[in-house]
């Protein structure tokens, strides 16, 4: 019976994250109906009460203070990574891109990387075919001339219709 009644208040709880985060924060912005609800259920009270506490623990909480030599060595060691000679010349271009101070490689690999793809997939899809022209078929052409036909006489109907119409002050 007691899982029954917890699946129920569950099911009524859902959503009430966001406005115990509220009522935690800024409890003067909080609509009434959360406050009621949190006064009245005893889930949702008990999950703002471990809020409160975690909130009162952050608090006390301090960050240490950093090392004050930390920059030094780590330029001490980039200063060595540069500087190391690498096996071979696979090495030597990861070390260069990785630790050198061109920065400006990649830009350019990424645009070189980009017109590539664009080329090979212009090339796929045809688009390289700039001297091949499609001619319409005598069919389509008949076809087309029948549809604007049929869309200008609709047109003219509609324009009539509304010059005769008693709304615009015609006979």
């Amino acid at each position: 019976m007691e899982t029954v009644q917890n699946k129920s208040m569950n099911a009524h709880c859902a959503g009430m994250e966001a406005g115990l985060a509220d009522l935690l924060l800024n409890p003067d912005a909080v609509p009434v109906k959360v406050r009621v609800h949190v006064e009245q259920c005893e889930a949702c009270s008990q999950e703002l009460a471990e809020l409160h506490a975690t909130m009162a623990l952050l608090d006390t909480w301090e960050a240490p203070e950093p090392n004050p030599y930390f920059l030094t060595r780590l330029e001490a060691r980039m200063r060595e990574e540069r500087e190391a000679a690498p096996a071979s010349w696979l090495e030597r271009l990861r070390a260069r891109l990785t630790y050198g101070p061109s920065l400006h490689v990649r830009p350019v690999a990424a645009m070189a990387l980009t017109v590539v793809l664009l080329l090979g997939g212009g090339a796929y899809l045809g688009v390289s075919n700039w001297d091949q022209t499609t001619t319409p078929t005598p069919q389509a052409a008949v076809v087309h001339d029948l549809q604007t036909l049929d869309n200008n006489a609709q047109l003219l109907d509609q324009m009539e219709a509304m010059s005769t119409s008693p709304d615009n002050g015609g006979d």
